[in-house]
């Protein structure tokens, strides 16, 4: 039973031979690359990860052992080996199976890790509270070299490896050199020591030593610290891991199915916690994307034959790129950083434009958000582009770091709102929230091209402090095209009366502008107010709502924290005694496409229709009462 489709449990591969593991492989990057080619998803992590997936549960039962994978860039075998193979088509779809490690899709998945670098701590956690319940079962955690870069990564190694749990963790590196090699000695002491017979030899030489009357303890205090002084020698960046507390092995080749499982036995037998250094190429067994990794990485689809994907039309994040070049041009003040989404966030070009003026941050947003503060007191313009799932890491870097300071740093925050594909983890429903309770912020949300760029020139001339400029994934409505962008705090779109205005921001203005236009032309009078400027909300704005008899706040954003609740609570402090009414986002959305999000939360033009009429109605039943 070797092949993928027959393989229910991840028990059923560990009486399988090599030869029979290694058509296994093969299976699983088929299907990835077949599967990710129809639904988008994480693919070159994935492909390296492979045979690393596959040695992990030949040698370790799940969920008995408990592996923790970083972010969902290499879980996709696991799945795929753990009973969701006939699901995986599904793979990011609404209603699918998630692209990120997910407990109550299966009980193989122990941890919910869409964002970077978690792995560690919540591993630490995991086998400490075996440890406290006798559980004798092991953690692993799996981190790529890219998570490594934040700063959560250090902090789990530092705590770990200070107990003697059974943890084991495993780097992934696809990448990033973390140790020298050097020479023939260096790689042969490397591969001794992920034997499993050198490593029990060790442990009863060590114990043998320890019973010895008299000179037992210091002659093994002695041999110890000549290993430590040859190691130092020869494998000079080992002594970081263990100076962490960690039992150091590897590299290992993470492609060699015979390496890795003796190398994974042999991290059995260590009594505390080991750090098992892994060297895999990704996007392994796919030649598109062993060339271009990065490419690879977080894919739309694509031909998996010829490995072309549909030529992607325009977008808000490319849009971004071009204004900040432009105005980089203008002024050489202007420097762009980035937490490892230079592509993502639209910065290709700024990087190749302005090399000395870019900075990748790695996965590292609070490192970044503290470092263009830094680049503020110097006098530059620092703009961070970020994802809004990712800028929520920051919150104390932009609260103690800059707005108390009042330096000036402006924030690109891009994915804001309904994200498509990534799920729950990577919705951009929080930034505003956030954001409004960070004094001395200013908040624009442009609704089309035209008024990102005017925003961005905004947020850098005409604020000091911390100015964000939030914009959603993909292209600009076809209905806001046309609309050219006010200079004003809002826009205001009087109707006859003064019976419902409803209040909105971003792109759903194309959608509410057009229902009410349509109620206005059946005579039921309908003003809009569409804020160019979240914050600070313009006191104009609490004067002209007051004078409506019914307030309606339309918001794709969280209703806790967001702006409808603020306009709520300055409304009823100004003495306001309508109706007034929010709809925004109360509940997590989980993986979906953008027009199946805003419909679910009945954010679509259907959705705002019907909000309307409701509360409308409501507001005249209350006048008759």
């Amino acid at each position: 039973m070797s092949d993928l489709w027959d393989i229910h449990s991840p028990v059923e591969i560990k009486q399988l031979d090599i030869p029979a593991l290694e058509k296994l492989c093969a299976q699983l990057r088929k299907t990835m690359i077949d599967t990710v080619s129809r639904t988008g998803g994480h693919l070159s992590s994935n492909l390296g990860a492979v045979e690393l997936t596959v040695a992990l549960h030949r040698v370790f039962t799940t969920p008995q052992d408990t592996v923790v994978w970083d972010v969902g860039h290499q879980c996709y075998a696991h799945k795929l080996l753990t009973d969701r193979y006939e699901r995986f088509s599904t793979l990011r779809q609404q209603d699918g199976i998630s692209g990120f490690p997910k407990p109550s899709e299966s009980e193989h998945d122990a941890f919910v890790t869409g964002h970077s670098s978690t792995s560690i701590s919540a591993a630490n956690g995991i086998a400490k509270a075996k440890a406290l319940t006798s559980d004798d079962g092991y953690t692993i955690a799996v981190i790529g070299d890219g998570a490594l870069t934040g700063g959560l990564a250090y902090e789990g190694l530092s705590n770990a490896g200070r107990s003697d749990d059974r943890l084991i963790v495993i780097l992934n590196d696809n990448q990033m050199s973390i140790s020298r090699n050097v020479g023939f000695v260096a790689r042969y002491l490397t591969h001794l020591r992920s034997r499993v017979r050198y490593v029990r030899w060790k442990q009863r030489v060590r114990t043998a030593l320890s019973r010895v009357p008299l000179l037992g303890r210091p002659f093994n205090a002695l041999l110890r610290d000549a290993k430590k002084r040859v190691k130092r020698s020869l494998l000079t960046n080992t002594s970081f891991f263990e100076n962490m507390g960690f039992y150091y092995m590897g590299p290992v080749d993470g492609h060699d199915l015979k390496d890795l499982h003796q190398a994974l036995l042999a991290a059995k037998t260590v009594n505390r916690p080991v750090l098992l250094h892994v060297e895999t190429v990704k996007g392994k067994g796919y030649p598109f994307a062993e060339k271009n990794p990065d490419t690879y990485h977080g894919v739309s689809k694509f031909d998996p034959v010829t490995g072309q994907a549909p030529k992607a039309g325009d977008n808000f994040s490319a849009r971004f790129g071009q204004a900040l070049c432009q105005l980089a041009a203008e002024d050489d003040r202007i420097v762009a950083v980035t937490a490892a989404m230079k592509q993502g966030t639209g910065l290709t070009g700024f990087a190749e434009k302005y090399p000395t003026r870019f900075f990748d941050a790695g996965i590292a947003e609070e490192h970044a958000v503290t470092f263009s503060s830094g680049m503020a007191c110097g006098g530059l313009l620092p703009v961070f582009a970020v994802y809004s799932p990712f800028i929520q890491r920051s919150y104390d870097q932009l609260l103690n770091d800059t707005a108390i300071m009042r330096n000036h740093v402006v924030l690109a925050i891009d994915r804001a709102g309904v994200v498509p594909d990534d799920g729950e983890t990577h919705q951009g429903m929080y930034d505003v929230a956030m954001l409004r309770s960070i004094p001395g912020t200013t908040l624009y949300a442009p609704c089309n091209y035209k008024e990102l760029e005017l925003h961005l020139r905004q947020a850098l001339y005409d604020t000091d402090g911390i100015a964000a400029v939030r914009y959603p994934k993909g292209a600009e409505p076809a209905t806001l095209a046309d609309y050219t962008p006010q200079y004003g705090a809002y826009d205001y779109f009087p109707d006859k009366g003064r019976d419902v205005l409803v209040v909105t921001y971003g792109r759903l203005f194309g959608d509410v502008q057009a229902v009410c236009h349509k109620r206005q032309t059946n005579g039921r009078g309908t003003a809009v107010l569409k804020l160019n400027r979240l914050l600070p909300l313009d006191t104009e704005v609490v004067c002209v709502a007051k004078e409506y008899r019914c307030v309606l706040f339309i918001e794709e954003g969280s209703l806790s924290g967001g702006m409808g609740e603020y306009l709520g609570s300055q409304l009823l402090l100004a003495g306001y005694t309508g109706h007034y009414a929010v709809r925004a986002v109360e509940e997590i959305l989980d993986a979906c496409t953008t027009a199946q999000g805003l419909h679910r939360l009945g954010l679509d033009a259907d959705g705002i229709a019907t909000f309307i009429e409701e509360e409308t109605r409501r507001a005249q039943e209350a006048v008759h009462e």
